[in-house]
C-alpha cells in the first residue's frame, strides 16, 4: 500500500540483515556470516539461491573519489538471520577488499573529510553506536556511548558536531498512570496513529546533536525537545531526510508535525531548518500541502533543493524538484514541464546541474538538469533501474539492477555508457539460465498502449504450452519495473515453469501523471480491466495453455486478486493473494493512515452522498465472494497494521465456507513483507506448491 521508491533507509537494512539479532551479538560466540561458496546443483533458480546472493548498497566515495565504500549483506539459511560488512574498492573497479568482519553487522559507513578513517555504526553494549576505523579496517573503536543507542547518524562539514536519531519516550503507559499495578498489561489509547506499518506506537525518532573531536560525542541536545513526531519519518523515511548546511550551521530536517487524528489523516510533512546558534526553529515549506522531504543544500549553501508533492492526503502525486534561494526567498518548481516523479538529488560541485533518478515507460534511469536553461534530459537508457547516483569530478556512480542481476555498481560517463564495477553475484548468475525478459505493447479496451512485461522460464521451447501467472502490482502506485525482488523475483517464479506476464495497468506511475492517477477512486474498474486486456491477448500465443492461467499479487495486488475471484468469468485456475484487502469497510477502519483510503477509495463508507466512496465500496471483493469457484491461497502476517491480517482471515473463512479449495499461509512475525530468511524460502516452497498443484 505504499509506493516504494527502492530507497532504503539504515532503519530497514537492519531489521533485514539482522532480524534475529535486535540486542548486539558476541562475536566470541556468533557465528560470522559472509559470502557463501556456492556450486550450484542445477542452472536453475532456487528460493535457496535467491536468498544466496549478495545484497549490496550504501557507496560512499573517499574524500579524493579513489575509492568507493559499501556494504553487502549475506544470509545464513539455518542461522536464519544475515550480516552486513562493509567492502572497499578502487572507483575505476578492480578487486573488493573486505575491510570488516563481525557478528554485528556495519552500517551507515561514511569517510572522514581527509579521507583516513570511516566512521560507522554496529552494536555495542547499549545498542547501536558510532565507531570508527583506519581506512583499511584496522583499529576499531567505539567513539558513542548514547543511551539506548542510535538509529543512524551524520557528520558535520567541518566535523566539529555530529547529529544522530535516537528514539525518545514521551508516552505515558499503564504503569506511569497506575504504578500500583505493576503487573498490568494493557494499553490506553485516547487517539488515531497508536500503531503504524508494524509497530505500536511507544516512541518518537528525535534529532539530537551533539560535539564532535572524532574521538567522543559529547553535550547532547534534542532539538525536537518534547514533541510527539518523528524524523526521519516512519515507517519509511531514512537519513535521506536529515542534512547539514555546508557551513556546519544549521541542519535541515523532514518532519510531520501532527499527531492522533491530524496526522493519519494527512500526509504534510515540512522542510525544517535548525540554527545551531539561536536555537531556533523555521518551517521552509510552510504552506505546502504535501509531502515535502529530502532537503539537500547547495556546494555553497545559497540554496537547498527538496522533492515535493503538492496534494495533501495524496502519498503517489507528482514528486517535484523544488529549490529555495535564500537570498531572493523564493521557491521554484524545477519539473514543470517534466512529467515525471524525481528521486534523490545530488549537486553537482559547481551548483549549476542536479542528477537525479526518474522512471520512464518501468525503468528508473539518471536524469541530469540544467538549472540555466531548466532542461531535463535522461543521462542512461536499458532495462533496468537504477537505484542512487554519486558524482564525481570526470564520471557518475550509480548503483542499478533489473529482472535478471541483483545491484552492483557502475560508472557512467557523460555520454550515458556504462561500465560496471562491481561483481558481487556474478559468481552465481554465471552459472544460472535466466529467464528471458521481453517488453510487449497490449492495446486496454479503451483503446491505450499498455506495457506488459513477459518472463518466459529459462530453456524456453517455443513449440511446448506452459502454464501462465498474471502478476498483479501493488502500491496501488508503484510501476511494474525492472526491480529484483527477493521476494516477488520474476526469475524465481519463471524458473518454476510458468510464463510470467506482468502488466503496468492503469495507476501506475512512468507513463505520466494522467495514467497514474486514473486508478483513485476506480478500484475494481478500468485497471481490472486492464489485468484481463494482458492476459486475454497473451494466452493467444502458441505456447501458452489457456486452460492453466493463475493470478498472484500482494497489497493491492493482493486485493486484485481477491476481485478477480469473483469476476475473472473462469479464467484462472488457481489464486494466490498476499497481504491484500477483502472487505473495504472493515480496512478503511482497521488501517492507519486514513489519509490513504480517503485519497483512493474516496472517503468513509457511511458517506452515503459521496458517489466515488459508494462506488469503491461496491467493488469491495467482499461483494463478490458468491462467484468464488477457484483454488485461492492467502497468505499474510500478524504484524501488517496497514491490511490487518482479518483481511486475510475473513477470505480465507469465506472460501471455506464457500468450499471453495483453499489454503491460509499465515506467519505471526512477519508485517507486509516477509523478511527472515526461512520464512522467505517457506514461502516460496508454498508458493510454487499451491500453484503447480492446480496449473501443472
Amino acid at each position: 500500500m505504499r509506493n516504494l521508491i527502492c530507497i532504503f533507509s539504515i532503519l530497514l537494512l537492519i531489521a533485514t540483515s539482522c532480524k534475529t539479532n535486535d540486542t548486539g551479538t558476541d562475536d566470541s560466540v556468533a557465528k560470522i556470516i559472509g559470502k557463501p561458496e556456492l556450486k550450484l546443483e542445477s542452472d536453475i533458480m532456487t528460493p535457496e539461491v535467491l536468498w544466496s546472493f549478495g545484497r549490496l548498497g550504501d557507496v560512499q566515495v573517499s574524500p579524493g573519489e579513489k575509492t568507493l565504500l559499501f556494504g553487502i549483506s549475506y544470509y545464513d539459511i539455518q542461522e536464519n538471520k544475515g550480516n552486513r560488512e562493509l567492502y572497499t574498492m578502487s572507483s575505476s573497479g578492480g578487486e573488493m577488499t573486505r575491510i570488516t568482519e563481525t557478528a554485528g553487522g556495519e552500517y551507515n559507513a561514511v569517510w572522514s573529510k581527509d579521507g583516513k578513517v570511516i566512521y560507522f555504526m554496529t552494536y555495542g553494549d547499549t545498542g547501536m553506536q558510532v565507531w570508527k576505523m583506519n581506512a583499511d579496517g584496522t583499529e576499531k573503536s567505539q567513539i558513542s556511548e548514547i543511551e539506548g543507542g542510535i538509529s543512524g547518524f551524520i557528520i558535520s562539514p567541518d566535523e566539529s558536531k555530529i547529529l544522530f536519531a535516537k528514539e525518545v519516550d514521551l508516552i505515558e503507559d499503564v504503569i506511569d498512570v497506575y504504578p500500583d499495578l505493576p503487573k498490568a498489561n494493557a494499553r490506553i489509547i485516547e487517539d488515531l496513529m497508536y500503531r503504524h506499518w508494524d509497530t505500536w506506537v511507544d516512541s518518537y525518532s528525535h534529532i539530537f546533536v551533539a560535539d564532535f573531536d572524532g574521538k567522543s560525542v559529547l553535550n547532547e541536545i534534542d532539538i525536537m525537545e518534547g514533541e510527539e513526531f518523528d524524523s526521519p519519518l516512519k515507517p519509511f523515511g531514512g537519513f535521506e531526510e536529515i542534512t547539514w548546511s555546508p557551513d556546519s550551521k544549521s541542519i535541515a530536517y523532514t518532519c510531520v508535525k501532527k499527531k492522533g487524528k491530524e496526522y493519519t489523516l494527512s500526509t504534510n510533512s515540512d522542510i525544517y531548518i535548525y540554527n545551531l546558534e539561536t536555537k531556533e526553529t523555521s518551517n521552509l515549506t510552510e504552506g505546502m500541502n504535501g509531502y515535502d522531504k529530502a532537503p539537500v543544500y547547495s556546494p555553497d549553501g545559497s540554496k537547498i533543493a527538496w522533492e515535493s508533492m503538492e496534494r495533501d492526503g495524496y502519498e503517489s502525486d507528482k514528486n517535484r524538484l523544488f529549490i529555495y534561494d535564500f537570498a531572493t526567498k523564493e521557491k521554484t518548481d524545477h519539473t514543470v514541464d517534466f512529467d515525471q516523479n524525481v528521486h534523490g538529488i545530488v549537486w553537482t560541485g559547481d551548483g549549476k546541474n542536479i542528477y537525479t533518478i526518474s522512471d520512464y515507460h518501468a525503468r528508473f534511469q539518471i536524469y541530469k538538469l540544467n538549472l540555466e536553461n531548466n532542461e531535463i534530459k535522461a543521462v542512461t537508457k536499458g532495462d533496468h533501474n537504477y537505484h542512487t547516483v554519486v558524482v564525481l569530478s570526470g564520471k557518475l556512480i550509480g548503483t542499478k539492477q533489473s529482472m535478471s542481476s541483483p545491484t552492483e555498481i557502475f560508472a557512467v560517463n557523460a555520454g550515458g555508457e556504462e561500465t560496471q564495477l562491481s561483481f558481487v553475484n556474478k559468481d552465481v548468475l554465471d552459472q544460472l539460465e535466466l529467464a528471458k525478459v521481453e517488453e510487449r505493447w497490449v492495446k486496454t479496451t479503451d483503446n491505450k498502449d499498455m506495457l506488459v512485461w513477459v518472463i518466459y522460464p529459462p530453456h524456453f521451447d517455443a513449440n511446448k504450452k506452459y502454464p501462465a501467472i498474471l502478476y498483479c502490482q501493488g502500491g496501488p502506485q508503484s510501476s511494474v519495473s525492472q526491480f529484483f525482488s527477493y521476494r516477488w523475483n520474476f526469475q524465481m517464479m519463471a524458473a518454476n515453469g510458468y510464463i510470467i506476464v506482468a502488466p503496468n495497468r492503469r495507476g501506475l506511475p512512468s507513463f505520466g501523471q494522467e495514467w497514474n492517477e486514473q486508478i483513485s477512486g476506480d478500484y475494481g474498474g478500468q485497471n481490472m480491466k486492464d489485468y484481463l486486456s494482458a492476459i486475454d491477448e497473451l494466452k493467444k500465443e502458441q505456447f501458452i495453455d489457456e486452460d492453466k492461467l493463475g493470478a498472484i499479487g500482494a497489497s493491492y495486488g493482493g486485493f486484485s486478486v481477491f476481485w478477480l475471484a469473483g469476476n475473472h468469468d473462469k479464467r484462472f485456475s488457481a489464486f494466490i493473494s498476499h497481504d491484500g484487502m477483502f472487505n473495504f469497510e472493515s480496512q478503511y477502519l482497521e488501517t492507519e493512515e486514513i489519509w490513504f483510503a480517503d485519497w483512493d477509495i474516496g472517503g468513509p463508507f457511511w458517506d452515503k452522498n459521496n458517489k466515488i466512496a459508494q462506488n469503491s465500496y461496491a467493488n469491495s471483493p467482499h461483494k463478490f465472494v458468491q462467484n468464488w469457484d477457484t483454488p485461492i491461497m492467502v497468505i499474510h502476517g500478524q504484524k501488517d497494521y496497514r491490511i490487518a491480517v482479518t483481511q486475510g482471515m475473513s477470505a480465507f473463512n469465506a472460501a471455506i465456507l464457500r468450499d471453495v479449495p483453499a489454503k491460509f499461509l499465515y506467519f505471526p512475525e512477519e508485517n507486509h513483507w516477509v523478511l527472515s530468511p526461512q520464512n522467505g524460502i517457506l514461502w516460496q516452497r508454498e508458493f510454487k506448491g499451491w500453484l503447480d498443484k492446480y496449473l501443472k
